[in-house]
């Protein structure tokens, strides 16, 4: 059996949907990274906490590899659907809102588990996510919807555009 015969020509690989995936976590894992150490640094300068634990960025790349796996997860159950015709913009607002309620939603599963692993009851843990505090869940998500909004922006844009048209919108054309 040749090659072809196995993966006809339109469909890709195992081995190039694992690649694509991969890139897609760790780009996402960054992007996640970036902003959530962006908010630690700030966090902790708005404390006056000197000096600085750098063990805290470490916490944040773990969160944003966490926050990049629900996201991931999210837009496998729910792939972003994009219409040149109707614009990006409407369609993925709605997306964010329930990537946004499916990211939250792990974190509180994730927050039951980790109480699980310490000796906890799950629904005890998960209901001091957020130190429990509505508000607080509240204000996470809408930092969070302010993550993800741009990253959902750019994906829709890349969908209609095409990944070598969108770079060279960002980046200029290759020389």
């Amino acid at each position: 059996m040749t090659n072809s015969a196995k993966n006809p020509p339109n469909k890709p690989s195992l081995k190039l949907k694992l690649e694509d995936e991969m890139k897609k976590a760790l780009s996402l894992t960054l992007y996640f990274g970036i902003w959530f150490c962006a908010i630690t640094f700030m966090a902790t300068t708005a404390l006056e906490e000197r000096p600085i634990p750098l063990a805290l960025f470490g916490f944040a790349l773990i969160k944003a590899g966490l926050s990049a796996k629900f996201m991931l997860i999210a837009q496998a159950a729910y792939p972003i659907k994009v219409d040149k015709a109707h614009g990006i913009v409407g369609p993925l607002f709605i997306e964010s809102i329930v990537y946004i309620i499916v990211i939250i939603a792990l974190n509180y599963i994730e927050a039951g588990i980790d109480g699980l692993i310490h000796g906890k009851e799950f629904i005890t843990s998960m209901a001091a996510f957020g130190s429990g505090d509505p508000l607080r869940v509240l204000a996470m998500s809408i930092v969070y919807w302010l993550i993800v909004w741009p990253y959902l922006i750019f994906v829709g844009f890349n969908k209609v555009v095409g990944n070598t048209e969108t770079l060279a919108v960002l980046f200029g054309p290759k020389k």
